[in-house]
């Protein structure tokens, strides 16, 4: 039986008598919380997160089992139950399905004449011990990571524990089926090998294991070599979308084969090539690196900004175009077309993730021994930063909708007529927006910036409370794609093609809602965190690949047609699961620790080069709320190092310690 309003539970269909079907049977996946048990009767009561409680009946067949992580481990270490069960079933029903447990379980819903049933076919605990989640244990986010990073280094080099910048131009590929081999398309994408680099810095990061600091070395080594177009004065850097190798030739390839940028120089391309590079600069402080990034910064001022004191002949209405001609280099160059004089989302957001608050953490306090153009290159990220953040609180939100607007001519109007866009929203932009407003609010804070701050959580809050409601799947877990920005009356989420779920939004949602958490302290957020992260480590794992699934369907089941069975691509790269790893650990160990009963502390290491020119380095380790983490304790080749202050996040050094291998170790502050 099944109780309460959820339509998707209720199945109540449009037929020309009556509000059943007969001989109707619909495989179903499910996310709730055990309300009630009742092992002899070989069925329990599970409360969704939509509010509505359903009865599941068990099965001889039914299998019951534990979340596992990327490698595979059986974490299944369920104690018996104490008292003795009538039968097998029984007994297996009491052993795992414990009241106040968070369980997926996927079954068959059945409907006939007035009758209608849930058959649990399999059922996964989230945790061994009740009323934990394993994922919030001290090295899950460590294993995930590192298997994830270690496959990819394997499918793309084979055995090979050293890396050098010949490494990545005879054997990177984009492209990698799902078994991790070549496919046809041998296409070298700059953007793609960018976000490996962040992939590769951030394991690096978490780990300390040098495998992935040599890689990621090796990848920035070949980017710069490879895809690196440098203006004539030297001022400024424009990166190659890719090249391709031929039977008799590699063809560097300048403008995008992207469907949506096609043959023009996209700004969110450019941005995410210098998205690994900043990643590894926070590791290294390389000052050749930290000049292509500047050089790239200077061609988006230049280039794309729509002042007039960068061009007479643009409007002046503020914001970076999304594209501009690779012949003309201007954003209103006819042969654009539909890209013509264009702002959108992807244009003014994504510099906020990709580097600017990566170069932030890096730069800001100024470390030691920097000279005039570092802090300079410091000024102009914040003038960036503080631009893109009150564009994105002025120009996106719309007040029609629960969501934002994405794309905009030159004057800001909404464009809602563009491709296959149209008035649709994207459920992880929104995330994406509340996750990074709220990192912005804190970095504010640090600079007492309370006003500021307030202002970004006013509209962070708003969009992270909308999409619990019309962004999430209150019935299976995770939250959708594509949805129409005003759907039909009486419906809370109306689906564009399909209510099919993507890694990266999944990220987007974990990682907003532990951070707005960790600002507001509701558990509301908190609470979809959890949601959203057993959804993603229930179903997006390949574990017997150690990879990650583009897509999967409502209920969980992975799409691996076409493009969506591929390890790698241009949309998956190394990038957002990586991400998800690295801030996922975090933020875990600083806003949930203290409230899980798991530890309260993390390292991250470093390892700056002896050329850097600087005598200290920045060591935070993300956009997070003063007074909440603080320093423990700092080694630098492997010796206690005692020149830092706990809450600045700059580890000083002395000459002769440049080049060393650094490790920090931070701890939540107990008041936080």
């Amino acid at each position: 039986m099944v109780h309460g309003g959820a339509q998707c539970c209720r199945l109540r269909l449009d037929i020309q008598r009556g509000d059943t079907v007969n001989h109707f049977n619909l495989a179903l996946t499910i996310q709730g919380t055990v309300k009630s048990v009742d092992p002899r009767a070989g069925r329990c009561e599970i409360t969704l997160r939509s509010g509505d409680v359903m009865t599941v009946q068990f099965a001889p067949a039914t299998w019951f089992t534990v979340l596992s992580n990327a490698d595979g481990v059986d974490q299944d270490k369920v104690d018996e139950p104490a008292e003795q069960q009538p039968t097998d079933l029984a007994h297996r029903i009491a052993k795992y399905m414990r009241v106040k447990d968070v369980v997926f379980v996927r079954g068959i819903l059945q409907e006939h004449g007035n009758e209608r049933r849930f058959d649990g076919r399999t059922v996964w605990l989230q945790h061994y011990e009740p009323g934990k989640f394993l994922f919030e244990e001290t090295h899950w986010w460590l294993t995930q990571v590192a298997r994830l990073a270690d496959a990819w280094l394997d499918d793309l080099f084979g055995d090979a524990r050293t890396y050098r910048e010949d490494d990545f131009s005879a054997l990177y590929a984009t492209n990698l089926n799902i078994l991790g081999g070549r496919t046809d398309d041998n296409l070298q994408s700059t953007a793609t090998l960018s976000r490996l680099i962040y992939g590769l810095s951030s394991t690096f990061l978490l780990t300390g294991d040098h495998r992935y600091r040599l890689a990621a070395a090796a990848g920035v080594e070949f980017q710069r070599s490879a895809f690196r177009s440098l203006s004539h004065d030297n001022r400024h850097c424009f990166w190659a979308y890719g090249r391709r190798k031929k039977v008799d030739q590699t063809v560097l390839i300048m403008g995008s084969e992207n469907g949506d940028d096609l043959n023009s120089i996209a700004l969110y391309e450019q941005i995410y090539a210098i998205a690994g590079l900043t990643q590894y600069y926070r590791i290294t402080n390389d000052p050749d690196v930290l000049l292509d990034i500047a050089r790239t910064i200077r061609s988006f001022n230049d280039f794309f900004l729509d002042l007039k004191s960068v061009n007479d002949g643009f409007p002046g209405l503020d914001g970076y175009f999304s594209h501009i001609d690779p012949v003309t280099m201007r954003p209103d160059s006819a042969c654009l077309g539909p890209r013509q004089s264009r702002k959108n989302w992807n244009s003014i957001g994504d510099h906020v993730p990709a580097y600017l608050l990566n170069l932030l953490l890096a730069l800001d306090p100024l470390p030691q021994g920097a000279d005039p153009t570092v802090e300079h290159l410091r000024r102009t990220c914040h003038e960036m930063l503080d631009r893109c953040v009150k564009l994105i609180i002025e120009k996106l939100p719309d007040p029609d909708s629960d969501y934002v607007n994405e794309r905009f001519f030159a004057d800001w109007k909404p464009d809602h007529g563009w491709g296959w866009q149209q008035n649709r929203a994207i459920v992880g932009h929104n995330y994406k927006i509340a996750w990074n407003l709220t990192r912005v609010a804190n970095y504010y804070l640090s600079l007492g910036r309370q006003a500021d701050a307030d202002t970004c959580m006013g509209l962070a809050v708003r969009l992270g409370k909308k999409m619990i409601a019309c962004g999430s799947d209150l019935v299976r877990g995770g939250c959708f794609d594509a949805v129409e920005r005003t759907p039909t009356p009486g419906q809370p989420v109306e689906f564009v093609w399909g209510n099919t779920k993507d890694f990266w939004q999944q990220e987007q949602a974990i990682l907003a809602n532990l951070i707005l958490y960790g600002y507001t302290r509701e558990n509301e957020f908190l609470d979809q965190a959890r949601a959203m992260s057993a959804f993603w480590n229930m179903f997006f794992l390949d574990r017997d690949r150690q990879g990650i699934y583009f897509r999967v369907s409502d209920n969980g089941m992975p799409v691996i047609e076409g493009a969506y069975a591929n390890k790698a691509g241009y949309p998956i790269a190394g990038y957002h699961s990586f991400e998800l790893n690295y801030l996922a650990h975090v933020y875990t160990r600083t806003f949930v620790g203290t409230t899980s009963g798991t530890d309260d502390n993390f390292c991250l290491y470093f390892k700056p080069c002896a050329n850097s020119g600087f005598r200290s380095i920045n060591v935070a380790p993300d956009g997070i709320k003063p007074g909440t983490v603080e320093i423990e304790s700092v080694t630098v080749q492997g010796r206690p190092h005692e020149d830092f202050v706990p809450d600045r996040f700059q580890v000083q050094l002395q000459e002769h310690q440049v080049g060393s291998d650094i490790v920090v170790r931070y701890k939540t502050k107990r008041s936080a």
